[in-house]
């Protein structure tokens, strides 16, 4: 009876291990398609706004479609035409993307 018992322990410690081996995969699978990707698309979003000029065709946070005119750096703003004399002020953490690569790869289908 008392062989049984330990017997089954023996086997329960083995069980324990793989389940934390299998934790770990599915860690490492989560991080390799999810986080990395994300990662990587962070960084390429702040080289453009840290690469912004002015004149660069820009496309904001809340989606609207416009050209850069001035840049504050000390204040962390950009100025943006929207239309015609039309110049708003925004954040230049919500300036997300360039209309002429945002047009690019919606036509090749990125």
């Amino acid at each position: 009876m008392t062989s049984i018992l330990l017997a089954s322990q023996a086997q329960g410690s083995g069980g324990g291990m793989s389940m934390i081996i299998m934790m770990v995969a599915i860690f490492a699978i989560m991080w390799f398609f999810m986080i990395r990707p994300q990662q990587k698309k962070q960084k390429e979003i702040r080289a453009f706004q840290n690469a912004l000029t002015e004149g660069t065709k820009v496309i904001t946070g809340g989606g609207i479609y416009g050209t850069v005119k001035r840049i504050d750096l000390a204040a962390n703003v950009v100025e943006v035409e929207i239309a015609k004399g039309t110049v708003i002020r925004v954040d230049r953490g919500y300036v997300f993307a360039d209309t002429s690569s945002a047009m690019q790869a919606a036509q090749t289908g990125k």
